[in-house]
């Protein structure tokens, strides 16, 4: 591997996948808006459609002019940048180079990934639209679940594509509630392959050690994300004999449905 024969749109899909791969909350929101970032500070417009008025409709009689669509204008700011910058020694052997490269990239975007995460945390932390604390129930975390499953419920969230986000600990005493043990059934291919290790009444649920005391409950709706992996490029070092390798990061994250995003802090007694 050398600056002449690194392939930036090569290198740039194979850290995307990796980032891809290692992601959580990045993956569960969706990034309808994403739309061409170029630089920090961009910003990203997000149209809200208003509710369309349903009518009661009489026989013989003439309907309403149509009403015109109206929707309000909502912005999402690229605000976080990241970036890495490491080299590679020319004295190393030419037949690792490559592997070294892979490793590389592949620590660059779990790098990456965490700082991601950090950031969409934040943002759900911030602007979620309910948010309590308390502790577990007498019947366990199970009955936790189905308490947010209602107060989402009392909230019209819609139940489609409902996700739940809780710290192993969490996941630890579900797998010793035979509730959620029996009622897991299988788990698709497809759940798996997005991360997904159960379903329970009526949520997709994930793991994410970024969590301690915290259950997020989330539509893909409620939160939209948007990143572009805006530069990656290789270098010779002035200072060196040596090749170097840089990349950089832009994003943004925003809470554009608040009640679709639930928090709850489980306390001690």
């Amino acid at each position: 591997m050398s600056v002449l024969s690194f392939i930036p749109q090569v290198w740039s899909a194979r850290l995307q996948e990796s980032l891809h791969k290692s992601l959580v909350f990045g993956n569960l929101c969706n990034r309808n808006w994403e739309g061409v970032i170029t630089k920090y500070g961009d910003t990203v417009h997000i149209n809200n459609l208003a509710d369309i008025t349903v009518k009661p409709y009489t026989p013989n009689v003439d309907i309403d002019d149509p009403e015109e669509l109206s929707t309000t204008d909502t912005t999402m700011t690229i605000n976080h940048a990241a970036y890495y910058n490491f080299y590679i020694n020319d004295v190393d052997a030419a037949q690792a180079r490559t592997d070294l490269m892979e490793a590389a990239m592949r620590n660059a975007a779990i790098k990456l990934a965490e700082d991601t995460e950090d950031y969409i945390l934040g943002v759900i932390r911030t602007h979620a639209g309910t948010q309590t604390t308390g502790p577990i129930p007498a019947g366990g975390v199970y009955e936790l679940l189905v308490n947010i499953k209602t107060a989402m419920d009392d909230l019209n969230v819609p139940r489609v594509g409902r996700k739940l986000v809780v710290p192993p600990s969490v996941e630890g005493q579900l797998l010793l509630d035979n509730r959620f043990i029996t009622g897991n059934g299988a788990i698709s291919d497809a759940r798996l392959a997005e991360g997904s290790i159960a379903r329970a009444v009526g949520f997709d649920i994930y793991i994410s050690s970024d969590l301690s005391d915290e259950i997020i409950a989330m539509t893909s709706d409620g939160v939209t994300f948007a990143q572009q992996l805006s530069e990656i490029e290789a270098y010779r070092r002035e200072k060196g004999f040596d090749d170097g390798v840089k990349g950089l990061s832009l994003c943004g994250a925003k809470v554009v449905i608040p009640d679709c995003v639930y928090i709850h802090t489980i306390t001690k007694e």
